[in-house]
C-alpha cells in the first residue's frame, strides 16, 4: 500500500484536483470567517457586560482597535467566500481569483494570531499560543499548493521580523522569537505537504474509483447489447428448428426418428432456458424498483400449481398446501412466477422419479412465507453457500444429467430482493431440500 505522503497527483489529474480543493477551501473560508466573527462579536459583547473588568487588562487598547478591525475585515471574506462559491458552481473551474482570496484569508487568520500575541507581550515567545493555533488550523484545513505555501511562510516571517523591529526588542530576545517563528514554519510547511499530499491520494483513489465504475457500466452495456443480439439472433433459428420437428411428428415416422425428435424438441427448449436465464441476468441486475400488484397469494400459487400439472410432462407429484387465511402481498407476477418456476424445476430435476414436491403456503411476523421442498438427492454442505452466486460453482446436473447454467438461483435471489424479501434454503443429503421465501405481507 502506497504512502499517501509520498503520493503525487498525475498531470492529467491536476487540473481536476485544483478544481477540487478549490471549492473546500472557500467552504472553509466561509465557515472560518463565521467563526472567526462570531468570536469578536463575542468579545465585543463581554466589553459591554463586564467594561471595567477588560479595560484594566494588560494592552487593552490595541485589544480593542484590532478587535474592530478584525469585525470589519471578517465580513468582507465571508461575502466573498458566498460569491466565488457561486461562481465556482456556475463555472466548476478554479481561478486566479480564488487562489488568492484562499491565500489572503489564510495569511489573514495566521496574522490575527500572530498580531495577537505581540499584543499579549512585547515578547511573543512567551505567549504563542494563538500563532501556533492559527498555523495550526490553516495547516489542517486549507489545501495549499507548493508554492502557496512558502510564499506564505516568506510573507508571514517577514511581517514576524518586522513586528519584532516596531516591537523594539533585545537583540536576544528577537533572536529567540526568530528562531521559534522558523520552527513554527518549517512545523508548519511539513504539516501542509502532509495534509496536501494525504487529500490528493485520497482524490486519486476516487479519480480511479470512477474511471473503473465508467469502464464497468461500459462493460455492462456491451454484454446487454450482446446478450440482446443472442437472444434475436439464436431464438428465431431454434425456433425454426423445433417447428421443423414438430411438424415432422405429424407424418408417419419410425419409433427411432419420433426419439429423435423428441431430443430435438428437449435441446431446443434447453437452449431457450439458457437464453432466458442469460437476458434474466442481464435485465435485472441494475433492477432495483419492479412494477408490483397487490396479489392473493393462495390463488396465485394454486393456479402457478396447477399450470405446472398442465403443461409438464413429469411423473413427479407437485402438490400445493395453501393457507386457510387469504395471504395478500405485493409482487410482480411475471417475475415471481419466474422465481418459482426456477424452484420447482431445481426441485423435479434433483428430485428421483415419482417423486414429490411440495409448495406451502403460510404466513408469520408480517411476512407471507412461500416454502418449496422436495425429498431428493439434498445439497451438499459445501455447497449451500455458493448456490445463489451468479455461475455458481455449486452448479451441478440433475439426477437424470439435466445441466445447468449456474443462473437460475442468482436470478431468483435478485428478483425476491426485488421484492424487499430474502430467499434461503435448508438442505440434508439424501433427505431433501426447502427453499424458503419471505416477502412482506399486506392487508
Amino acid at each position: 500500500m502506497s504512502n499517501p505522503q509520498y503520493s503525487r497527483v498525475s498531470g492529467k489529474n491536476r487540473e481536476a484536483y485544483r478544481d477540487y480543493y478549490t471549492l473546500r477551501n472557500l467552504t472553509s473560508v466561509r465557515t472560518g470567517s463565521i467563526i472567526f466573527l462570531i468570536l469578536n462579536v463575542l468579545l465585543r459583547v463581554l466589553y459591554y457586560v463586564f467594561p471595567e473588568s477588560l479595560t484594566r487588562a494588560q494592552n487593552y487598547p490595541e485589544f480593542n482597535y484590532t478587535n474592530w478591525f478584525y469585525i470589519a475585515v471578517t465580513p468582507l471574506f465571508l461575502c466573498g467566500s458566498y460569491l466565488l462559491i457561486y461562481l465556482y458552481r456556475k463555472h466548476k473551474k478554479a481561478t486566479i481569483v480564488t487562489d488568492l482570496f484562499v491565500f489572503a484569508f489564510a495569511f489573514f487568520i495566521i496574522f490575527c494570531g500572530m498580531y495577537s500575541s505581540f499584543i499579549a507581550t512585547s515578547d511573543p515567545r512567551n505567549a504563542l499560543t494563538l500563532y501556533l493555533t492559527a498555523l495550526s488550523i490553516i495547516s489542517v484545513v486549507f489545501v495549499l499548493s507548493n508554492g502557496e505555501t512558502i510564499l506564505l511562510i516568506i510573507l508571514v516571517e517577514l511581517v514576524f521580523t518586522y513586528l519584532l523591529y516596531y516591537t523594539a526588542a533585545e537583540p536576544m530576545e528577537m533572536i529567540y522569537n526568530q528562531i521559534i517563528s522558523v520552527t513554527l514554519l518549517f512545523c508548519f510547511y511539513f504539516i501542509t505537504r502532509y495534509f496536501y499530499n494525504y487529500k490528493s491520494s485520497y482524490f486519486m483513489q476516487v479519480m480511479d474509483i470512477r474511471e473503473k465504475n465508467v469502464a464497468i457500466e461500459k462493460a455492462n452495456a456491451f454484454k446487454n447489447e450482446i446478450l440482446g443480439m443472442v437472444a434475436h439472433d439464436l431464438r428465431n433459428p431454434i425456433g425454426a428448428v423445433e417447428t421443423i420437428a414438430m411438424m415432422m411428428e405429424l407424418d408417419e415416422v419410425t419409433e427411432d426418428t419420433r426419439e429423435n425428435l423428441e431430443m430435438i424438441k428437449a435441446s431446443c427448449a434447453k437452449a431457450r432456458g439458457i437464453i432466458a436465464d442469460l437476458l434474466d441476468a442481464a435485465n435485472n441486475e441494475n433492477i432495483n424498483v419492479i412494477d408490483t400488484q397487490r396479489t392473493e397469494m393462495n390463488h396465485f400459487l394454486r393456479r402457478l400449481v396447477t399450470d405446472w400439472k398442465a403443461q409438464q410432462n413429469t411423473k413427479n407429484t407437485i402438490v400445493f398446501i395453501g393457507s386457510k387465511d387469504q395471504i395478500f402481498a405485493e409482487i410482480n407476477a411475471e417475475k415471481f412466477q419466474r422465481v418459482m418456476d426456477n424452484l420447482i424445476t431445481n426441485a423435479l430435476k434433483f428430485s428421483k422419479e415419482n417423486g414429490k414436491i411440495d409448495v406451502y403456503l403460510s404466513a408469520k411476523d408480517g411476512m407471507a412465507v412461500v416454502e418449496v421442498r422436495d425429498y431428493g438427492v439434498g445439497i451438499p454442505a459445501e455447497m449451500i453457500p455458493h448456490i445463489f452466486e451468479r455461475f455458481s460453482k455449486a452448479r451441478r446436473p440433475g439426477v437424470h444429467g439435466e445441466q445447468s447454467t449456474g443462473l437460475g438461483l442468482s436470478i431468483s435471489k435478485q428478483i425476491i430482493e426485488n421484492h424487499k424479501g430474502t430467499i434461503e434454503v435448508m438442505s440434508e443429503e439424501r433427505k431433501g431440500s426447502t427453499f424458503v421465501i419471505r416477502i412482506p405481507r399486506v392487508e
